[in-house]
């Protein structure tokens, strides 16, 4: 069939990246046990859908606040919930409660997602 035609294809929108960001202030006596905790953790986002890379920082200078800052870059936000529930049913099955670790260790924690913004 000549002249036949197809019509435009739709515009992709691409959902932009979403970096976690978790920042915590973790006394010293609690350290060792806190990154064991990060790793463990990170090892299961890793493996989940949507996982594009991630960074685990301590403090070695300046005036911050926070001394531990983990950072997880996702390739959508619609991989959030999953990711939340893979890492909840691991912290079940090994009977760790991370709300209480940090009340107990005295780790302050502050987190957020966050987009990045066209260059200003």
């Amino acid at each position: 069939m000549a002249g036949s035609l197809v019509g435009p294809r739709p515009l992709e929108v691409a959902m932009p990246v979403v970096y976690r960001v978790d920042k915590f202030v973790v006394p010293d006596h609690a350290r060792d046990e806190f990154w064991g905790h990060v790793s463990r953790t990170h090892e299961i986002l890793r493996k989940q859908p949507g996982f594009l890379d991630d960074a685990l920082l301590e403090r070695h200078s300046g005036p911050g606040r926070f001394n531990a800052v983990t950072i997880v870059r996702w390739s959508s936000a619609d991989d959030l919930p999953a990711a939340r529930s893979a890492v909840e049913a691991a912290h079940q099955a090994a009977g760790f409660a991370p709300r209480d670790f940090f009340e107990r260790a005295g780790i302050e924690p502050d987190v957020a997602n966050y987009a990045e913004i066209p260059a200003v």
